[in-house]
Formats: C-alpha cells, structure tokens, sequence
C-alpha cells in the first residue's frame, strides 16, 4: 500500500473492494464501465499533462515555501477591504471545523438547524447595525451586493416608471472603483443607464429611478446623506447605500436616514482578507421588497408540534422557479464567511464592537493631528477610520515600503491612509516616521489616543443595537466554545455520513488542501497590494489556471467569478463581448433545454439574452431534432446553446459532438454548465465535447468545501476566440487584452480558498484525477445497481449506466400515501442527509456518491434506502400515522412518557443496527414552511421576548 499517495487518501472504494464491487454492476473491469458509460468519440486519447502528484508532506513544504514568496507588508489601503483580527475561538471552532465548513446548503432544515441559528444571528446583527426591516443570509461581495441592490430597485420601480421606462441609475463618484466596475458590467445588458457624479450636483430628475451612495466614501469622507435620500424620495428615487458595517457601530445607521437598501462586506468582522476572498457580503432592505431580494433569507417557523424551528424562506432559489424571469441568478450565499461574522458580533456583543470602533476612529484622529503636526494637510472633513494626506507620493511610497508598509495612493500628490482593528499606537508610530523621514524631519512620538470624533454630530449614532439575549452572554471563550459546540451538534455535516446530494459532489475536503488557509502567509494579502508582494499567489493563481485549461481543454481562465451562477454568467458576458467585437448586436438568443438548472436561464435574462427553451426527450436527452428546428430558426440572432454535461438527468448524451457543431453551424457559441465536471475530469473534457466555455465549481469538482452553503468559486474556461474578453479590475488589471468590465471586485475572486483546488489537483496529479472521476462513476452505479428491484432509476445512458449520479423514480409511491419528501425526512432517522429533491424532475431523488465514500458508507446508505422502501410498502394510502410521515423523530419524542404511534421506539429512532454506534439526533421535528411565509420572521427575537422569560 502507497501510503504516501494523496489518491489512496482521497477515493474511498480500496483496491481489494474493486473486484466486488465491478461483480455488482456486471463490468469486468473500470476500462469497460468507462467504456459503456462514456461515448467512445468524446473520450480523451491521452492522458492530462499535467505534473506528478505530490504526496501531501511534499505539498505541505511546497505551499509553505510558495507561501513565503508573498511578503506580508501592513496594508492601510482600504478601498472596502481591512486586516482584521480573527478571533482564535472562532478560527479554532468553526473556520478550521469541518463540522462548520463541510456542511452544505440548509434543504433539510431539520438537521441544519445550528447553521440557521448562526445566520439567523448574522442577519439580526445586518438589520440592527443597519437600520433596516430585513436581510438576507449574505452575498458575494460588496461589488456584486451593489449590482443586486441596482437589479432590485429596477425591479420595485413604480407603474409610471416602468411604463416611461425610466431607466437611469444615479451614481456617487465616491463609490469603490471595483463596485463601479461591476455596475457597468451588469447594468448594459439589463437596460440601466449608469450616470456617475458629485451627490451634491445631483439634480433629483424623475428620469432616475434609483441611485447608490458610498458611506463613507471610497477615501473615507463622511457625508450627512440624510437630505439627499429625502430630496430623493420626494422624487421617486430609491437611494442605496453601501456602508461600512464597522461605522455603523458609530455612525447614524442609513436606514435611519431613509435608505431603501443598504449593502456591504463584514470582511472586518473577523474574516482574513485572503487576497480578495472569500468574504460575506451583507445586504438589506425594507420588509416591502423582500419577494425581489437576492439571495437566502433565514426564517422563523414552527414545526410539527409547535415548537420554534428555523429554515429557508420565501424566494429561497426562486430563480429555480421564476427561470428568465427572475431578478437574480444568486443561489448561494457566503455562509460560512457570514457564520464567522455573526459570532465576531456574538462574542464582542455591543459594547465591544462599540470600543473597536471607538479605537479604530481614535487611531485615524490620532494620527491625523499628528501628520498635521508635521505640516502635512489632511484634506477629510469628517472621516471615521481613512484619512487623506496631501505629500508626495512616490518619495512616501519608497521609505513606506522599505518599512513593509502598504498606502494607497491617489495621485502623486495624495495618499490615502485607511486604519483598522489590527492597528495599535505603535504601529501609528510606524506611520508618522514614514511621513516625518520624507518631510526629513524628525518625528515624535505618540503614547495613547485621542477621544475626539472627527464627524459632525449629525452623523453621530443615538439609536442602540443587538440588545438581544445571544449577543450579551456569550463573552468568555469557554462560554462562545460551547456555543458553537452546541449549534453544531444539531448539523449532519460530512464528518458524520454521506451526503448523496445530486449535482453538489460533496466529496472530500482534505486537511491538507485546508490548512494553507490558516497561514499568514496566504490569509492576510490585501486584494490590491502590488503585485511584487504577492508573488507566491501570483504563482498558484497561474498555476492552477493552467491545470485548470488542461483539463478541460481550453485555452484561457479566469478565477475572478465567485459562485457557480456568477460564473455561468462572466461566461454568457464573454459569448456576447466576443459576438460585439464582430459586429455581431444582435446575436441575443440563447438556447436552453428544458432539463437545465434554474439559474441558467435567470444568468442568460441578466446577460440580456432573449430565452427559447427546448425539449428533452421521454429518455430525458436533448430533443435534437426540435434544437436544430430552433437553432436554424433564431440562426441570424443566434446567441448560445447552454448545456449541462453529462446531463442533468446523469447521463452523457452521444448525441453532444452533433449537438454542440448544430449551434456552430447556425453561428452561435456552446456555453457548457461544469456542474457535473466530477463526471469528466480525466475522460473528456469540454473542449472535446465542442463547447467553446464553461464554469467549473471548485466548490464541488475541486475539493472546495461548501461550508454550509458558500464560499463558492466559479471560474470560466475559454476557448482561443473567447481569451481576449476575459474580465479586468480597475485597480489590478487582470483578463484579456479587450476584457469585460469586471464579474466581482476582487481581481482574482475568493482568491484563498482556490489553495484548495490547487491543493487537490496537485496531489492528485493525472492519474489520480481520472481515478477519481472512474470511481465517481463506479460508486454512482453500485448504488444504481444495489438499489435496482427496490427503486427505479429515471435515465440511464445507452448502456444502462449511470454517469456519477442517478435520479430515482419515487412517484409510484403517492398510491401508498407517500411522498418524495417524506423519504428525505425519514433518511435523517437513519443518519443520511437527503439527496437532492425533486430535481430536476419532481417527485424524485437525485443521488451522487461522489469518489470519496467507501464501500462501508455505501452500503449504509443502500441498507438505509432499502429499509426506507419496505416502510414505504407497509404503508397506506388512508393512514396518515406511520413511521414515514412522522419523521423525522426527535430525542424529545423518543424520550416522553407518551407513546401514541403504531410503531414502536425501536423502529423510530433505531431501524437498523449501525445506527446506534452513530446515532445523529434531528432537533426538530418537520418545520412548518408555509406557517413560516406567512408569519415571515428573519430576526432573533425582540428584547421583549426575553424580559418576558
């Protein structure tokens, strides 16, 4: 046994389970199930040429070496993003806790219950520090949470507006220069009109519908928007803001002022700033808007028996129903990120982010008197923590470099100086040396800070905030440990069993790609630090790029997209740039089967595309004939073809290579959705199949892990005509030599977790990369072919195989009174997370092993499924009290001293033996989703509620 090879450690089948395992699907060896599953004109005739795998101590010594190559500099650069101070509890216990971060998205609010507690605090502390009604469970980034906030105000314009068309968007020229960017990308497509300027000149015209506004601004002056957002309403205008969410422990939150939005980042609520990400966007809004708010909200609910139970609510993947006509194609959030910020409020409650806010403004006060001192002007009126400095910028570049200080700066005449939570008088010292050496005088030398507020009293907070129960108790690091302890017990995480989610890949998230993400090294670059400072990311980022083009066969990546759905849609930008720059307008149609993933056609409406849907055949392919009658029908404005490969119904369609030259012979582009590249690596590749770009989840393919529901990355791959337009940023140009504008606003994405895809397909290597996609497909059809003669398999490919997932047919079971959702209650009795529900066909199960399970682990879940099917047979249509619909059962009910169910404890709680070596306890029994929609509550409960207690 190799016991140094990361590939033994990474697939979970060992080599003497193969031979049984093959004897159960009726193969003789991988080569033929590869072989019978895979269309032989589409297979890849080399191996990836990629370098040997590394064993993972060899990794280890190289990522710390690479590490080493970035040079860790104290960055007061601002622009959105601060060091912060990660707080080692919170680092310890959920960070670096696979409890916390191999979790995935709460569907089955049942066993999530610690994650949606923790989000629900998240979006309490949003509302309160705010001033708003409602929050979702985060977003991306402030970038794109600017570009949402855009999306809904378009959205919620009046009848008048929409009926004139009313499509000018007012914004402040104090704004972020990356959210600026990212608001030209997705205005133009959707039909907004960007006019930037001076808020003090605006002239409130009824030709606006809506404006953005920074708080404070891109160089930290602070403005009263108070009469701003009054003349604006007075006119119809919807003012957004972004905001500085550590201010507004200080300042006058804007939903006091009348904001109808406000938006940001808590990147500074103790999130490493990671080169750019990832990082937990916030964004609110008022109660009234909340059916076109982005994203995931996290509601209060009752369940069975009327006790408190937590879930998504509302527009929850709304975009899977809505499609085109959707406002966003989010479907996801940054829930790990935005985990770790609520408890940095848990654990400081209000007067601590009171006293590092107090400290964060002394220090720029502080040193703006001290600078002033010097002879230096400093030219912010009002400021909170960034202050602005007229000298000469490049003479105080060079001495702030040699002392590993990074500024920013303006121009050659002005520097800007943002300070932060990590900063301290010496560090302030530091600073004023800098200035004091190239002014060639001598400094002094400070000892403590000054108190005075440097904004007018206007500004000044009165209102208080996170006055609730759990932001006031949990102050001891032994108090906050059990805390977190406690919240994630009540979660089925990876570290527990399987979970089978269909089109997620929940495979391994290895410790060894995990830990660089704790390195100083790696965590603590600021996004635009230049570029000679991080020469080790530069390194990795271009490494994994070109991993990344072998393997899928295409020319050119970006990393820049941090989601899988915004990187469908930098892919669909991309296709149109490119239909642009040959004078191709009105190429806008874009072709989509019926089958595809809901955020498909929501991406497609976003890039300003005009959605025809196809059908899919009984057998669950592509209706070849009808896409062709399509394609030559919309030839002349003919855009994309978007498809899922292999398909969304798990099977690789041979007809992909005729599907994929109909759309090139009718002048369009072949966009392909890589969730279900775990099927590919290794085997075939896009560029193969004949499609011309595709986004890769790294966060499923590539070993990211889906902490519960995000961080997410989304690159796309591109074929040579497709390079030029790959997306910049307006501060570290990045992209093609004519690049789109950019996707979101770090240059290079959520740039610390891609370590981990690095990480994976460097230890992995060729051959363990196609390993692991075989036995994908191995695991896939063992569990197709233990549970045949119990289930019926929807699709198969012509061989009747499987590809690395299967949907199963659980609709015939509503004759015994059981639904699909009564299954995926009852797995969690067993200690199974569900698979993927009713998608992509209602009424069905969608399930995907991945490489990582063993043979142990399969079995469990094929025993689990099959005891699950002779309940379902002892069931009946009239008796509504049976073991399937009363699941999942709690601890609570097993343990009362009543027991008014025909079954016994045993079968409850205890349906087979294995169960009670591991036995994983739901906390609630079936939430109430509909009680929830109506009694729509996404806060903590009000202080009220606990003086009553």
């Amino acid at each position: 046994m190799k016991t140094d090879a990361f590939a033994l450690r990474h697939i979970g089948p060992r080599e003497n389970d193969l031979q049984h395992m093959l004897k159960t699907i009726g193969a003789e060896t991988l080569d033929q199930l590869i072989f019978e599953t895979i269309p032989s004109d589409i297979r890849l005739k080399a191996d990836l040429d990629l370098d040997p795998a590394m064993t993972e101590y060899e990794f280890a010594n190289h990522i710390q070496k690479l590490g080493n190559k970035n040079k860790v500099f104290q960055s007061y650069i601002g622009l959105g993003y601060n060091a912060a101070i990660i707080p080692a509890v919170i680092q310890r216990n959920v960070f670096e806790n696979p409890g916390w971060y191999t979790a995935y998205t709460p569907y089955q609010a049942e066993i999530a219950q610690g994650r949606l507690e923790a989000i629900l605090n998240f979006q309490t502390m949003v509302i309160e520090l705010t001033g708003m009604e409602i929050a979702n469970a985060s977003l991306l980034d402030e970038g794109t949470a600017a570009a949402e906030a855009m999306a809904l105000l378009f959205d919620v314009r009046s009848r008048d507006q929409k009926k004139n068309n009313i499509c000018k968007f007012f914004v402040s020229e104090e704004i972020l220069p990356q959210t600026l960017s990212v608001l030209q990308t997705r205005s133009t497509p959707i039909g907004v009109e960007l006019v930037i300027g001076n808020h003090e000149d605006f002239d409130f015209s009824t030709d606006y519908f809506g404006a953005i506004l920074q708080y404070p601004g891109k160089f930290g002056q602070i403005h009263d928007y108070a009469d701003f957002i009054a003349k604006a309403a007075a006119n119809e205008i919807k003012v957004a803001v972004a905001a500085d969410i550590l201010s507004l422990a200080k300042l006058t939150p804007p939903g006091e002022m009348g904001a109808a939005v406000v938006l940001g980042t808590t990147q500074r609520f103790g999130i490493p700033l990671g080169y750019g990400g990832p990082h937990a966007a916030y964004f609110a809004t008022k109660d009234e808007y909340k059916r076109s708010m982005p994203g995931r909200i996290i509601g209060v609910t009752v369940d069975t028996n009327g006790n408190r139970a937590l879930r998504m609510a509302l527009q929850t993947r709304e975009q899977h129903i809505k499609r085109d006509k959707a406002t966003s194609n989010i479907c996801t959030a940054q829930v790990l990120l935005s985990v770790m910020a609520g408890m940095y409020a848990v654990y400081h409650g209000p007067k601590g982010l009171q006293y590092i806010a107090n400290k964060v403004h002394a220090s720029a006060a502080t040193l703006a008197n001290e600078l002033e001192k010097l002879g230096f002007q400093q030219t912010n009126t009002a400021f909170f923590d960034t202050i602005v400095v007229k000298a000469d910028a490049k003479k105080v570049k060079a001495i702030a470099e040699q002392n590993e200080i990074n500024f920013y700066y303006i121009d050659e005449n002005t520097v800007s100086i943002s300070l932060n939570e990590t900063t301290s008088v010496a560090d302030l010292n530091k600073i004023i040396a800098v200035f004091a050496s190239a002014k060639e005088t001598q400094a002094t030398t400070i000892e403590s800070l000054s108190e005075t507020n440097h904004f007018p009293e206007s500004v000044n907070r009165t209102s208080t905030f996170l006055q609730h129960d759990v932001f006031n108790k949990f102050y001891s690091e032994t108090a906050l440990m059990r805390y977190i302890k406690m919240l994630e017990r009540k979660d089925l995480a990876l570290n527990h069993s399987m979970i089978s989610l269909g089109s997620c890949t929940m495979k391994l998230n290895a410790a060894s790609e995990m830990l660089p993400l704790s390195m100083p090294q790696w965590n603590n670059i600021h996004p635009f630090a230049p570029l000679d400072q991080a020469q080790g990311y530069q390194e990795m980022l271009a490494k994994l790029e070109q991993q990344l083009n072998v393997i899928t066969g295409f020319a050119g990546t970006t990393l820049q997209p941090n989601s899988g759905a915004q990187g469908e849609y930098a892919g669909l930008m991309v296709i149109r740039a490119y239909h642009q720059s040959r004078g191709d307008h009105h190429r806008n149609i874009a072709l989509i089967p019926s089958s595809a993933h809901g955020t498909n056609p929501a991406s497609a409406a976003m890039a300003g595309m005009k959605v025809i849907v196809t059908k899919t055949l009984e057998n669950g392919n592509i209706d070849v004939e009808d896409l062709r009658e399509k394609a030559i029908l919309h030839a002349a404005n003919l855009s994309c073809l978007m498809v899922t490969y292999p398909s969304t119904h798990g099977v690789f369609e041979s007809a992909i290579k005729e599907i994929t030259q109909l759309i090139h012979d009718n002048g369009g582009q072949v966009y392909m959705d890589g969730a279900n590249m775990n099927a590919q690596v290794g085997l075939t590749n896009p560029a193969t199949i004949g499609a011309d770009v595709c986004h890769l989840n790294l966060h499923k393919t590539f070993a990211i892990p889906h902490g519960g529901g995000g961080p997410g990355v989304g690159p796309i791959c591109v074929a040579p005509q497709l390079v030029p337009f790959l997306p910049s940023n307006p501060v570290i140009p990045t992209g093609g030599e004519n690049a789109i504008s950019a996707i979101s606003a770090a240059p290079w994405g959520s740039a610390l977790v891609c370590l981990i895809s690095y990480g994976y397909i460097s230890m992995l290597g060729a051959e363990g990369l196609k390993q692991s996609t075989q036995y994908a497909i191995l695991n896939a059809n063992y569990i197709k072919e233990k549970l045949n003669g119990h289930y019926d398999t929807l699709y198969s490919g012509e061989m009747g195989r499987a590809a690395h997932e299967m949907i199963l047919e659980c609709r015939p079971f509503k004759q015994k009174g059981i639904e699909v959702t009564d299954i995926a209650k009852r797995l969690m009795d067993y200690g199974f997370h569900a698979p993927t529900v009713s998608f992509p066909v209602a009424g069905t199960l969608m399930i995907e092993p991945t490489e990582s399970e063993n043979l142990e682990e399969l079995d469990r879940f094929c025993d689990a499924m099959i005891s699950i099917r002779k309940e379902i047979e002892a069931s009946t249509l009239e008796d509504k009290n049976n073991v399937l619909k009363n699941s999942p059962h709690t601890l609570a009910m097993l343990t009362t001293d009543v027991w008014d169910f025909p079954y016994t404890r045993e079968q409850a709680a205890f349906p087979l033996d294995y169960i009670a070596e591991n036995k994983f306890w739901p906390t609630v029994r079936r939430a109430d989703d509909a009680y929830g929609d109506r009694n729509l509550v996404c806060s903590c409960a009000p202080i009220e509620a606990y003086m009553e207690n």
